[in-house]
Order: structure tokens, then C-alpha cells, then sequence
């Protein structure tokens, strides 16, 4: 197995190792760490996940569990990817009609820029055009 890209809750189940992913994509999430591919995830995980508990829809405790999880500069499970030129120029390759929320939208541009299949639940980006495991 290659690497592979994560959408946010993704990897916060993984590393939370919560049932409620996939054994599909909990495979395909080891199998990068153990052949040492990377796990990507797109800067904007890191926004949501924020916002998400300031709404209270997920602990605090989950900011301290992904951000020690994300690579500076030192090899670990998740790299973090920025949202750059490359990934905003691939943005209109991913449909706003199949996936019309654009945290979402850049998460499937960062997958599809980097050419790796995106682990994800999101049942729109699943019925679109974006390689995904779940």
C-alpha cells in the first residue's frame, strides 16, 4: 500500500482508534505507516477540528491527540499538507455540485493533487469522481 490522505474525522478516528472506522480504512491507514508512506491531511483539518470544538462537537482533548500526531520537520503517522497554488489550481477538478462544502472540496484537491486515494465516510465525496477507501 501506498500513502493515502485522510479526511479530518479520518484521522481523528484513527488515532483515536474508534470503531466507527472502517476496517477498510483503518487497513489502508496502517499499511502507509508500516511500509513508511505518509498519511496526509490537508491544513484545513486542522481549521475544522478547531471549529468543531468550539461548537462543542468534538472534546478538547482532541486538539492535543492530532496536533503531536502531525509531522514538523520530524517523520511521523501524519503529514500535514498546506493549502497551496498546486492544490487551489486542482480545485476545479472537484465537482462544487458533487461536493458543494468546500472544506470537504479542498480535502478531495489535496488527495487528488497528491495522487493518493482519500480515506473517507463522506458519502458525496464517495459518489464522486475522488479515489476513496472507506
Amino acid at each position: 500500500m501506498s500513502a493515502v490522505a485522510a479526511d479530518t474525522h479520518a484521522a481523528i478516528w484513527y488515532l483515536k482508534k474508534d470503531p466507527r472506522l472502517s476496517p477498510a480504512a483503518f487497513l489502508a491507514m496502517e499499511a502507509a505507516i508500516r511500509t513508511g508512506a505518509p498519511i496526509y491531511l490537508s491544513v484545513i483539518s486542522l481549521v475544522e477540528v478547531c471549529y468543531l470544538i468550539e461548537k462543542g462537537k468534538l472534546p478538547v482533548t482532541d486538539w492535543p491527540l492530532l496536533t503531536s500526531s502531525i509531522s514538523n520537520g520530524v517523520k511521523s503517522a501524519i503529514e500535514l499538507v498546506s493549502f497551496d497554488r498546486k492544490i487551489a489550481e486542482t480545485l476545479p477538478h472537484v465537482s462544487r455540485a458533487a461536493i458543494p462544502d468546500m472544506p470537504d472540496r479542498i480535502i478531495a484537491a489535496t488527495a487528488l493533487h497528491l495522487g493518493v486515494p482519500l480515506v473517507s465516510r463522506d458519502r458525496k465525496i464517495q459518489a464522486s469522481s475522488i479515489q476513496t477507501i472507506w
